[in-house]
């Protein structure tokens, strides 16, 4: 084998011995990263761990949110199924009834501990996740 073969053969399995742990803990970090979306009819339906933080989406329900202090507790739905959701915190100035949001947190017994609220921002906007969903069960008002 040249000289000038066997050298770049050295430096490729030399670059992959280096490289390749760095990229695996690169691309690890990322997947333990990433936030899932569910309507919550994906939540009725399916087992999701409590350790997991997730993104759950929906129309928040008419008449039910309560306040107290800083403690909001509210329910999100598809139209189909509900959620309860429990936050402490101040809301986003656009948080109200009526209108689509989406909840980042964890699941607990038979509630959401929400650690972040995402209301929309506008009259024509809603999360297309949650638009997606909503058309799914077939109850969609545009």
């Amino acid at each position: 084998m040249p000289l000038n073969k066997k050298l770049r053969l050295n430096f490729i399995i030399l670059f992959l011995c280096f490289f390749s742990p760095a990229i695996w803990l690169i691309l690890d970090n990322f997947s333990d990263n990433i936030v899932f979306f569910y309507s919550p009819t994906d939540i009725k339906m399916q087992k999701i761990s409590q350790a997991k933080i997730i993104r759950i989406g929906g129309l928040v329900k008419e008449g039910s949110i309560k306040r107290s202090n800083l403690d909001l507790e509210f329910i999100v739905t598809d139209l189909s199924n509900d959620v309860k959701v429990k936050y402490n915190g101040i809301a986003p100035t656009l948080f109200r009834e009526g209108q689509g949001a989406v909840v980042k947190g964890k699941l607990s017994a038979n509630e959401f501990i929400a650690s972040e609220i995402l209301a929309k921002h506008d009259e024509n906007y809603m999360p297309k996740e949650v638009a997606d969903s909503i058309k799914k069960q077939g109850q969609w008002r545009p």
